[in-house]
């Protein structure tokens, strides 16, 4: 027996049709990168942004755009490119957020691989599509995102003015009623091996991940909040954060180019805002400039951080000092990204302070919508003791099956797992600790070291800003750690040092063998520490132990 409820395709421009009806005067404030050096601002209200997405829809039907047709842009977070990520999608197009902090190379393979059909970019990166323009095989126009009078010279053919193209609409349009299982979404994984792959999202897939991040226990998001996302549109649709907000009616907080704790200080404060979202390394610098100007946080009360693991000594400064709540998340591009979120259950509320803080320090729970498990190297599922690591697995309606244009390749095992690619452990509470990539695990006679666990217990050194952990070959243990690290201008470290801050914080065996002091640690384009780059800058080193 079948149920007897409508047919209500599950659409992403529903989002931005109930932001239009329910909460029309909330506010979204961005900052231009046309007007960057001057900290240009731009603010209007829902209604607003509704409006101009559906010129930009009837723009787009201009252009030619047809069902399944990708639409690339290269742009930071801004009022436009919400615009463009709803109206492309809600015509029946394919949003494709492109990393400029990619290689030439890359962008060009990600171009032409997905065959955009036009690329709408921020003037920042007009120099930079320039060089590549005549590389990319289906582009048809260039359209730049800025208005007629800051239109720069440009030797880009087809070059298009998005304001001209918004001008030239009356928005008087109505969405399609589309599939709910036709793609609305494509991003690429960062390829720090091989070529990177395409993740291509659905309607369907994007609503519910909506849902979820929408849920009490995850983002906090309600229509009282105001947020920052500083993690990029182009990093795994900015968390969804952009959906999230107008599904809710929080007032939403675009950062454009600016990553500078300064700039974004002044905005978390000027526009009252109460929850952000970021990489640890903005909140790193954030609580550095914290630390010299004796500024406080103002109204903030959530930071959500992902994409690498955050130092227990950040998360207890933010809180005990500033009042600012810390909550890891993890997920994935492939995940859509949220797995996981640390907030607080009923289970630890009557915990020690100290202990809660040690929860805190894991990756989080599982949201409503996503299941994770662990698994040995036989697919066997390993209890949640929390002690227990193997394979991080994830399933569920917002979880890549497959990558785009390989659909002959089933990404997931016969119980429809997909294997992340992290080492974890879940506890009984149902907290999961990430402990390492699976290709970074150091395994040192026979035993794993997590160097992710080293790398956050060095940071904690006054001396150290940024630490990073790689297996070196040893003769007798097959692997020792080495570790990397950065330190404050005029610092220094010793090997000794590092041993006398580590012990009672790891065990013993897994003190590095040797600390190296470096210029710079390579991340990749996504912000996160580049083991590969990594290794192959110490590819002839060899630990003084042997």
């Amino acid at each position: 027996m079948q149920g007897l409820m409508q047919d209500w395709p599950l659409l992403t421009t529903r989002f931005l049709t109930h932001a239009d009806i329910n909460h029309p005067t909330r506010e979204i404030v961005s900052m231009l990168p046309e007007k960057a050096e001057k900290l240009g601002q731009f603010r209007y209200t829902n209604a607003d942004m509704a409006q101009r997405a559906r010129q930009c829809g009837q723009a787009l039907e201009k252009l030619g755009v047809k069902l399944g047709d990708r639409i690339g842009t290269l742009a930071w977070n801004s009022h436009r490119h919400v615009e463009i990520w709803y109206a492309a999608s809600g015509v029946g197009g394919v949003t494709h957020t492109l990393n400029p902090r990619l290689f030439p190379e890359q962008l060009i393979y990600i171009m032409n691989h997905a065959e955009d059909k036009l690329l709408f970019l921020d003037i920042t990166f007009v120099p930079l599509i320039e060089k590549l323009a005549e590389h990319l095989n289906s582009i048809e126009h260039f359209v730049i995102m800025v208005g007629a009078d800051d239109m720069p010279e440009t030797s880009l053919p087809n070059v298009l003015c998005y304001e001209d193209l918004l001008a030239g609409e009356d928005g008087s349009y109505e969405w399609p009623e589309l599939d709910e299982n036709a793609a609305s979404g494509l991003c690429y994984t960062s390829g720090t091996t091989g070529n990177p792959k395409g993740v291509l999202y659905s309607h369907r897939s994007n609503y519910l991940h909506t849902m979820g991040a929408l849920s009490g226990d995850t983002l906090g998001i309600t229509s009282k909040t105001t947020i920052l996302p500083v993690v990029p549109m182009f990093h795994a649709n900015a968390w969804g954060i952009p959906y999230a907000t107008a599904g809710s009616g929080a007032k939403l907080v675009l950062n454009g180019p600016h990553h500078e704790p300064d700039i974004l200080h002044d905005l978390i404060i000027q526009e009252q805002v109460t929850v952000t979202a970021a990489v640890p390394t903005i909140w790193m610098g954030m609580l550095q400039y914290l630390e010299s100007t004796g500024k406080d946080m103002g109204k903030l009360k959530v930071v959500t951080i992902g994409g690498a693991a955050c130092p227990r000594s950040m998360i207890d400064t933010f809180q005990r000092k500033y009042g600012v709540r810390v909550n890891h998340a993890w997920g994935m591009t492939e995940t859509s990204p949220l797995g996981t979120i640390g907030s607080e259950n009923a289970y630890i509320e009557n915990f020690s302070e100290e202990e809660k803080l040690d929860i805190q320090c894991k990756q989080g729970r599982s949201i409503i919508g996503a299941e994770i498990c662990i698994k040995d190297d036989d697919g066997n599922i390993i209890p949640r003791d929390g002690e227990t690591s193997g394979r991080l697995m994830i399933r569920g309606p917002w979880v890549a099956k497959t990558y785009f244009k390989q659909d002959e390749e089933n990404m997931l095992d016969t119980e429809g797992w997909f294997d992340t690619g992290d080492v974890a452990c879940i506890g009984p509470s149902g907290y999961m600790h990430i402990t390492d990539r699976a290709k970074d695990v150091i395994k040192s006679g026979g035993e794993w070291i997590s160097s992710i666990d080293l790398e956050n217990a060095a940071v904690s050194h006054p001396n150290v800003t940024e630490a990073a952990v790689i297996g070196v070959y040893h003769p007798k243990w097959d692997e020792r750690p080495m570790m990397a690290v950065t330190v404050a201008d005029g610092a220094s470290i010793t090997t000794e040092e590092m041993h006398a801050h580590l012990t009672g914080q790891v065990a013993k065996w897994w003190l590095p063998d040797d600390v190296v002091i470096v210029d710079e640690i390579p991340h990749t384009a996504t912000g996160k520490i580049s083991k590969k780059d990594l290794r192959e800058q110490f590819t002839e080193y060899k630990l003084p132990t042997y």
